[in-house]
């Protein structure tokens, strides 16, 4: 039987069901596992995603033509069973599974295995050819507890605001962003000051919301008394750093959230005060897991740290290779 799933020019694509999963070109049919700007792109007819994606990829694709689906529900496509599954990875996203004339495979996007009060949690998938990313394929990648993370940005946000400093949290504007505010929340900071968002954060915030995602109450920056912009803890894309829009806080420190923060040189190239190691992305542990819990007996990787990877699959007794794509998380949102 000829692959279920291959690469083409336009992305990846499944030759009996004719569509693409996250195509990086308009394409006239395209499943998307999740709305981060290199995996759901404009211009395809019609796109299919799961229910709970549909407020942020409309916010971010505009009016778009989108099939919503339940997780768990299926649909036949030319022949081809289609259903999504949780992937931990952000609000909506999913994992593709499809079925053919009794050969499973799943297509995952990106993925994390760790708690996120604002997403579904990663669930396993049996099939035989299992789609990876590799985003934090090498050993050195291995995270905290989130709790512990949230703790610590609790206590750094705490110390600015004691020096009537604000505190600049540069995060990705969807996914990071929320789960942060989740997690600020549960780690009983909330008394310190004002939370305030860029308005990149904040159009986001209000898509979670609208989707049922609960999130502490935000302010844009003009919402805000300047003596309480001192005592803010401010979520702002990276793409905010060194801009005009800064002035308005004073005296700040400023941090990044992300799992390259793991790696001192990142913080130091960004001349930042703090790192915070958080990740959206499954770390080497969470890889592994994930993909032995799937039971594949192949596993293609399509981004990251792909040779070790693919070695390292090898090494168990698996069949792995890999596909070459574009997607590139940290080019497009500056950040994981």
């Amino acid at each position: 039987m000829n692959d279920l799933i291959v690469a083409r020019p336009d992305g990846l694509y499944c030759p009996p069901g004719d569509f693409y999963i996250d195509p990086w070109r308009p394409v006239d049919r395209a499943i998307i596992t999740h709305a981060h700007a290199d995996h759901a792109r404009t211009g395809s007819r019609h796109y299919m995603a799961a229910r709970s994606a549909e407020q942020v990829l409309r916010t971010r694709l505009g009016d778009i033509a989108l099939e919503a689906m339940d997780y768990g529900e299926r649909v036949v496509h030319n022949g081809v069973t289609i259903s999504l599954h949780p992937a931990g990875h952000v609000l909506g996203s999913a994992q593709v599974r499809l079925e053919y004339r009794g050969e499973v495979w799943v297509a995952s996007g990106d993925y994390k295995t760790q708690p996120d009060p604002t997403c579904l949690p990663f669930e396993p998938v049996p099939c035989a050819t299992f789609i990876s990313e590799s985003t934090f394929g090498l050993p050195i990648y291995r995270w905290q507890e989130p709790a512990a993370v949230f703790a610590d940005i609790a206590a750094w946000w705490r110390g600015n605001a004691d020096l009537g400093h604000a505190s600049i949290l540069y995060c990705y504007a969807f996914g990071k962003a929320q789960r942060i505010l989740a997690g600020v929340r549960d780690a009983a900071a909330l008394d310190t000051g004002p939370l305030v968002c860029h308005g990149a954060v904040e159009v986001l915030n209000e898509a979670y919301r609208r989707t049922g995602v609960a999130l502490p109450p935000t302010q844009r920056v003009d919402e805000v008394e300047p003596t309480q912009l001192r005592r803010a803890l401010v979520l702002a894309p990276p793409s905010a750093a060194g801009t005009p829009w800064l002035r308005r806080f004073g005296d700040f420190s400023d941090a990044f959230a992300s799992g390259w923060m793991l790696l001192r040189g990142a913080r130091r190239r960004r001349a930042l005060d703090r790192g915070f190691v958080l990740s959206d992305h499954a770390d080497w542990p969470g890889l592994q897991a994930a993909i032995v819990a799937t039971g594949a007996q192949r596993v293609i990787i399509t981004h990251g740290q792909i040779a070790v990877m693919v070695r390292w699959l090898r090494q168990q007794g698996l069949e792995s290779s890999a596909f070459d794509t574009e997607y590139d998380e940290d080019a497009a949102e500056a950040g994981a």
